[in-house]
């Protein structure tokens, strides 16, 4: 199957720069994962839209002020450094570099913001352009601590503005707790407390797992061919609590509807025993789900609207059929949704 069988054309003016003015407010698309139907509906319609019995399951990662910007030592011109990963050492990071023509190992660069600083140093050059990077703060603060002071929020390329105040609440799920993500899991912007409680009402039932949204989730398809394409591993863990949930849920034949693509990969990449019971469990997974994929776990799916020939929109086509997805996306244009990070949502049943 070729990338370019998962291409479409957006209107630029339909990629959401904002949050909406409220959580909840967005629109959703409801598809038939079986017969292509759609409707549309408000993301507050959701605990109507469910079944009573159904198990939600949620990404509870944070996403932390990833994006360092500052400048070049000695010269003083502008550099900018993105924290992707913690490195093997204390204080070193994986990062793409910014110019990266000119930041080679011993290269030095320094951020500052409202009286905050941190000292970075390169120290040896990777694949892709990454750097590893040593941060230092002076005057004792803990660098995770400058990090948070220092950083601006990683919000995506195709959001054409600076990050504001705002955004260090709005880019984050409202029930955000393990701190380590360098973009949100999306899907999970829409809920609101309120929402939650109407679900439990309904008898809707909520799970918790963390996937730690690294570089894999949405690093760029380079090939042309799908089954060409790999990702990055990414760091997840799943207790006691959800996994038991997640047990019940499978021996009483009740729906999973994972809220995300980052729950989704998580979901499908754990180990079963043999009675198909779910264990806790913490590693990495690197799991590109793609059309073929025999879903395992997942049974329904919330998600936003993703990126042309990104991997993300070939899960969300595993997961409904390649046609149907695309032709629920020319709908979702057609009626001026809101597309990408900010924008609005699609329900998968």
């Amino acid at each position: 199957m070729l990338v370019s069988e998962f291409d479409f054309d957006l209107p630029p003016e339909l990629i959401a720069q904002e949050p909406p003015a409220e959580r909840g407010a967005s629109r959703l698309l409801r598809l038939g994962r079986e017969d292509g139907a759609i409707s549309h509906h408000r993301f507050s319609d959701l605990p109507d839209l469910l079944a009573p019995g159904d198990l939600l399951v949620v990404n509870d990662t944070r996403v932390f002020p990833a994006r360092l910007i500052g400048r070049r030592l000695p010269g003083g011109g502008a550099a900018e450094c993105f924290l992707v990963r913690p490195g093997a050492e204390p204080d070193t990071w994986v990062a793409l570099v910014h110019p990266g023509q000119r930041l080679k190992p011993g290269s030095r660069m320094v951020f500052e913001r409202e009286g905050h600083r941190i000292d970075a140093e390169v120290i040896s050059q990777h694949y892709h352009g990454r750097r590893l990077v040593r941060l230092q703060s002076p005057g004792g603060t803990r660098v995770w601590d400058a990090i948070h002071a220092v950083g601006h929020m990683p919000l995506p390329p195709y959001v054409r503005r600076e990050d504001t105040p705002a955004d260090r609440e709005r880019y984050q799920t409202v029930y955000a707790r393990a701190e380590g993500s360098i973009a949100a899991p999306t899907a999970g912007l829409h809920f609101t407390g309120a929402i939650f409680d109407a679900l439990r009402q309904r008898g809707i039932e909520r799970a918790t797992i963390t996937l730690h949204v690294g570089y894999g989730t949405f690093q760029p398809v380079r090939v042309e061919d799908v089954s060409d394409h790999r990702v990055e591993a990414e760091h997840f863990e799943v207790s006691a609590e959800a996994a038991t949930a997640l047990t019940r849920a499978r021996a009483e034949g009740r729906r999973i509807v994972a809220v995300g693509t980052t729950t989704t990969r998580t979901l499908e990449s754990l180990e079963l025993d043999g009675d198909s019971s779910v264990q806790p469990q913490s590693g990495e997974t690197a799991l590109f789900i793609r059309p073929g994929h025999a879903f395992r776990l997942v049974s329904g799916l919330i998600t936003n609207f993703h990126l042309p020939r990104s991997s993300l929109l070939m899960l969300v086509a595993a997961f409904a059929g390649r046609e149907r997805v695309l032709a629920a996306y020319r709908e979702a244009i057609a009626a001026r949704y809101r597309f990408y990070s900010y924008g609005d949502a699609m329900l998968i049943l």
